[in-house]
Order: structure tokens, then sequence, then C-alpha cells
């Protein structure tokens, strides 16, 4: 008879990687010829996360939609529907879902979570109710009908709305801390490996949190760069065991490679 105790609390992450681009770090770098290191190819990964044990499932971004990519040159993967479909988990049954911040490549499947409550720092939400928002240099980063959506979300009452930081569940807590967008989050799990932070796009690539190179897509510079060391702070202090950026190739690397484009950190064996 298996009398093991199974922890509530703990969790695998999934790493997920959806599509790429190719670029240059002067396109990725804010001011790049600052940092007195010559032009570059850098490789721009985008993913999406999953969270989940025996108990439940968390979802965390929705990475972009196929419309999307074409336009603006990416090159898809595998398509989110897919992903979750290989990792035997429905994101049409009702499990909660958190965006870190609503641009493009983050929020481009919501149509996937008919039913889900959608976990957002309420200054994301309603920055992108003001008139600031629709400037060229901010809205690029952004489709406009996925925003329509957010604000038919949040009438609909589903978008459920936090400030500085909440729990989700017993094990994952969201953190807002602003920078990249005004709400820009990003996660906390805990895992059989240690505490896992999933920094979403407070830090895109490892070099970018190492040298504090902010990234090219700001609303708060000086955000941006306590955001890197607020990562660093707690990576030191020992909340966190593991950091995972938002769009570094590399981060595969760092759990159990299931497939070319998939990683598990403290794989369940689900």
């Amino acid at each position: 008879m298996n009398t093991a105790v199974v922890k509530d609390d703990e969790y695998e992450v999934a790493i997920a990687r959806h599509g790429t681009r190719v670029g240059m770090r002067s396109e990725a770098f804010l001011n790049y010829s600052l940092s007195g290191e010559p032009d570059s190819a850098i490789v721009t990964d985008y993913f999406l996360w999953v969270i989940r044990n025996e108990t439940r499932t968390i979802f965390v971004d929705t990475g972009f939609s196929a419309a999307a990519a074409q336009r603006r040159g990416r090159t898809v993967i595998s398509s989110p529907a897919d992903i979750y479909r290989s990792l035997g988990v429905e994101p049409g049954a009702g499990w909660p879902l958190i965006v870190t911040h609503a641009h493009w490549d983050h929020i481009g499947n919501l149509d996937l979570f008919p039913t889900s409550p959608i976990w957002m720092a309420r200054s994301e939400v309603e920055f992108w109710e003001t008139s600031i928002s629709r400037a060229p240099q901010i809205a690029h980063f952004t489709e406009a009908s996925e925003l329509a959506e957010l604000s038919h979300l949040r009438q609909s009452r589903r978008l459920r709305l936090f400030e500085g930081s909440t729990e989700i569940a017993p094990g994952v807590r969201v953190l807002e801390v602003g920078g990249h967008t005004p709400g820009q989050s990003m996660v906390t799990v805990a895992t059989s490996v240690g505490t896992v932070l999933l920094t979403s796009d407070v830090a895109h690539f490892r070099e970018e949190l190492r040298d504090e190179l902010p990234f090219v897509a700001l609303t708060d510079l000086p955000d941006s760069i306590a955001g890197y060391r607020r990562v660093k702070e707690l990576l030191a202090s020992g909340a966190v065991d593991i950091v995972v950026t938002g769009h570094d190739q590399a981060e595969l690397e760092l759990g159990e490679r299931v497939n070319s484009n998939l990683t598990i950190i403290g794989r369940r064996n689900l």
C-alpha cells in the first residue's frame, strides 16, 4: 500500500517554447551603444509556463497568436493549444491563469480560457485603459483586439485584480514589479528543487539581468532597473533558488528536458 504524502503546496514548472526570432542586440536593448560592446545577433525565444501538481494546475501567460506572429515576423514553433494538449492540461477546465502583463506575446490566446479566473496587477489593467497607452511607442507592443478582450473580461468580472502581491494557491505567489509595463509581474513557485522565480519580462535575458541592460520596451526606466535588483536580492537572500527569465533560450536547460522545446523543473511524473 502506497502511503506517500502528496505535498499540496509543491509543484512542477513546465517551460514551453512556442516561438523564436533572431535579431540584433541593438534592437533588444535600450541605448545599446552605452554598453560599449559591438552589436551582434541575439535569439529571442517566446515561452509560456504551466505550474501543476496532483491537486491543481495554474497557467502563466498564453503566448502570442499566430496572426500577430505572422505580422511581426516571428517564427511559430508550436501553438499554445498544442502545447497544452501535449502536457495533458485543459485550458478550458477553469484553472487559474496569471497574466504577467498585456503585451502581445503574453496574452495572445485568452480565448482558450473561457472560464478561468485571470489574475493581473490592477495597475497593469488600468494603464491600458488610459490614453497614454495608445501612444505609438507604447501601443506597438500590444494588439488592440487583445486589449479589447481584457476590457471585456474586466466588465464580465473574470479579472482578479491585485496590488503588490497575492497568493494564487499554496506555494504560488504573484508579485507586482513594474518597469517593463506599469504592472509587470513575476511569479514564485515552490518545487521539490527549491523556489522557482518566473521573472516573465522583468528580465527578458540572463545578460539583461546580469548587466542591468534595460530592454528596449519599457514604461519606467528606474523601475526596470529596480526590478533587476529585486530579482538579484531575492536570489542572494535565498528567498528564491532558480531564476527563469522571460525570453532567454538558455532557460530550457534549467530542468528535465522533455523535448527540444519543453523542459520541466521539479518534475513530478504526473
